[in-house]
């Protein structure tokens, strides 16, 4: 079985490529079984760019094929942001809590019209000389309050209207044919299954 290594730590997005890939004969690991991997600064300054850097770091201190994302919401009352800067957008020691408290804040009195959003996924492999990447993009709108406690992030505002639910009132299931990250692992699996991994 070939070791894939998802360069992540967040034991929620790995849970979540875990269940979409279950039945296929890779094992995917994440980053909590490489203690001596210390914190892979994401340098980039797009989505792109950081999920390269995790990938590329990965693989060269393991030589095993490595996967590396990264995700943005994207606000369009606030011009894209906090975009790139999502999982820091609140400081640099900010936690989930943190950053959804300051996008409500920004967001306040904003009307509905006008909180449009999107999530957006960019998934690198990285694997000797190969290198590909692939995204996914979902639509969506801020509520002014959180619903739902699945999910983590953002999860709780970002209402999908297609469903009438935000993300965290979906099971993982739900959420993983219709989301960002779904949508980028549908893409990242057929490619999977065209790459040679003993290349």
């Amino acid at each position: 079985m070939q070791k894939i290594i998802i360069a992540t730590r967040n034991l929620n997005k790995l849970k979540e490529i875990r269940e979409f890939f279950s039945g296929l004969e890779h094992q995917f690991v994440g980053l909590d079984k490489f203690p001596e991997i210390s914190e892979i600064e994401e340098t980039g300054k797009t989505l792109l760019e950081n999920s390269l850097i995790k990938a590329r770091t990965v693989h060269n201190l393991t030589g095993l094929p490595a996967v590396g994302d990264d995700t943005g919401l994207e606000v369009d009352y606030l011009e894209g942001a906090p975009g790139v800067r999502s999982a820091r957008f609140a400081g640099n020691d900010a936690n989930s809590k943190n950053n959804l408290d300051l996008l409500l804040k920004k967001l306040k009195g904003v009307p509905e019209q006008l909180r449009a959003a999107r999530f957006r996924t960019v998934i690198s492999f990285v694997s000797n000389d190969n290198e590909q990447w692939v995204d996914g993009i979902a639509e969506g709108i801020i509520l002014d309050k959180p619903k739902g406690r699945q999910g983590f992030g953002y999860d709780p505002v970002f209402y999908y209207p297609p469903l009438g639910k935000t993300f965290a009132e979906l099971s993982l299931a739900e959420k993983n044919k219709i989301s960002h990250r779904g949508l980028a692992l549908q893409k990242f699996r057929i490619l999977l299954g065209k790459i040679n991994l003993n290349d």
